[in-house]
């Protein structure tokens, strides 16, 4: 198990664990999330294949559509 930061606050998960994996535990739709990693956007393309350390510190913010 390893920690990381989600928006704010910690977070445990498992070693080896991607963003993808972290997003369904979440119930969170990649296609409507931007993400930042340690401070850096992350491209849509890598969102969910990218594998979370130790440390990490992510920025979660979920797109909501209205009018």
């Amino acid at each position: 198990m390893i920690e990381i930061t989600v928006n704010g606050k910690r977070r445990t998960i498992a070693a080896g664990a991607t963003l993808g994996d972290l997003l369904r535990a979440l119930d969170l739709d990649a296609r409507w999330v931007v993400a930042e990693l340690n401070g850096e956007p992350l491209e849509k393309g890598r969102m969910t294949s990218v594998v979370l350390a130790s440390g990490d510190s992510l920025e979660l913010v979920r797109a909501v559509a209205g009018g």
